[in-house]
Parts: structure tokens; sequence; C-alpha cells
């Protein structure tokens, strides 16, 4: 045997991460600013929850991330019922010594037919300040479209009182990289339930995503993302059970275009 063959013959360990954007809310379906204003799902919002559920049913799950926001929990518990191993969702709650303590689990039985479910704010999605509540349409006519673009899609403009891109990329990244990737490095598979723009954060960090590409991702609500984690690196997988093609996958039609104009000005800056 060559020295090196025995090593490939035992593949690399690796480990699952799975990423859910929540199902539509029902500010989602008024189109309302909604950052960190606490909505619930919609029947729609329900549906997509459990249809995501089904798509990643037998993919092992050891341990789920959600954020402090009710569409978040709502989404990854409607998820969870789909799953074949039927294993029972507990909050961990670790806010105080003495929550740990009331929380404990003593059954190590009980314990292996469980998921724990970890919250955490880091994880809630950008605050939008002032813009909260309001409908979208008519900010972009009383405030002119290319403001509220601004505030919406590029990186380090805030909105009123509000959260930058940036700025939410701090804590959900720092966030990532201090509680999750550890689970993953550990051999854990993860599922993170959260948000458009703490999401669109992760992803920036997991795809090597420059600011100016970030700004052109779009998220689609209750569509399952499926990373794998080997050797300290994140390799991207699409969607669960559906096509990697763009429409199913995070990465819409505009980032698609973006990188296709940007690389097509290249090639006439080579010609010439």
């Amino acid at each position: 045997m060559i020295r090196g063959e025995q090593y490939a013959l035992f593949p690399a360990a690796e480990s699952y991460l799975i990423l859910i954007r929540h199902g539509e809310s029902m500010w989602n379906e008024k189109n309302l600013f909604t950052g960190c204003v606490d909505v619930p799902l919609t029947s729609k919002g329900v549906e997509e929850a459990i249809e995501a559920g089904k798509r990643i049913r037998h993919l092992p799950i050891d341990v789920v991330y959600i954020s402090a926001l009710i569409r978040s929990q709502m989404t990854a518990m409607l998820a969870l019922t789909e799953h074949h191993c039927k294993k029972v969702p507990i909050i961990v709650h670790d806010e105080t010594e003495q929550a740990k303590v009331w929380s404990q689990i003593y059954s190590e039985g009980t314990e292996m037919q469980s998921v724990p479910v970890i919250k955490a704010w880091q994880l809630n999605e950008r605050m939008y300040g002032e813009l909260q509540g309001f409908n979208k349409l008519e900010t972009a006519e009383r405030c002119g479209q290319e403001q509220v673009y601004k505030w919406r899609r590029s990186y380090d403009a805030r909105p009123p009182n509000g959260e930058s891109l940036e700025m939410c990329l701090r804590r959900a990244v720092t966030y990532f990289k201090e509680q999750i990737e550890p689970q993953l490095s550990s051999g854990k598979n993860v599922m993170v339930v959260a948000h458009a723009n703490s999401l669109r954060s992760i992803l920036m960090y997991l795809d090597k995503l420059t600011a100016e590409e970030v700004i052109h991702l779009e998220l689609s609500t209750g569509v399952p993302m499926l990373y794998i984690y080997r050797e300290n690196q994140f390799i991207r997988r699409g969607s669960p059970l559906a096509s990697m093609e763009n429409g199913v996958y995070a990465y819409t039609e505009n980032l698609a275009t973006y990188k296709q104009n940007l690389l097509d000005e290249v090639l006439d800056e080579v010609s010439l």
C-alpha cells in the first residue's frame, strides 16, 4: 500500500449544517418592515416550515439553534415534527445557573430521545429601527425608492436608529464562530433556523462573499440550505431533495446575474 492510501480508505469526518430562514410571517404577508418585532407565522408560513421539515427529515440533527423570535421558533419546531427520528425538541435554558439546574434532564434514556434547542438573540433579524411596522412600498413612496433600497440592501447604511447589515453580521457571525462552528468541529450535525439578514451574514462568512455580493443575496422563506463541514471547510450542497439551481437554493438570479456581469466586464477588459 502506498503511503497515504490507508487514509484514503477512511474519508475525513464530516458534519451537516442545515440553514433555514423561517416561514412566511404575518408581516411578510403584509410587506411590512419586521426586524426584531416578534411576529408569528401565517398559515402559509406553517406549511413552508412543515415542507422544510420533509426535505431534511433523513438528515441527522444533533443540535438546533434558533433566534429569540417566535417565527424562528415556530419554524424549527414544525420542521422537527417531520423528522424521521421523532426526537423531542428541548429548549436549553442557560440564562442563569439556577435555570440550568431547574431544566436539567437526569434520565440518560430520555436525553438520548431529545434534541437540544439553543435560543440566541444574536441570530435575531436585523433591527430596522424606526422603519419597523411600516409598509415597504409606502415607505419608498414617502422617503424615495433609492433611499429605502440603500437602507435595505447596502452593507453599511443604517435605517434611522436601526442596524446596518454590517452590524448584524458582526453579532451573527461572531456567535456562529464561537458557538456553532465548534459543534460542527466536534462531529455534531447542526440546524440553524433564523432570519434573512442574520443568515445572509452567516452565508457571507461561509461562502466568502464580498460586501457587494452579499447585498445581491436573497433568501426564500422555508427553504433549507445544506452545507457539509469537512476539514475546517464548508462545502455548499444546495437544498436537500431538490435541485441546486438558483431558484431553489438561496442564491437567486440577482446574485447570479451580478456575478455573470462581473465576469463579462473582466473578459471585456482582457479582450481590449
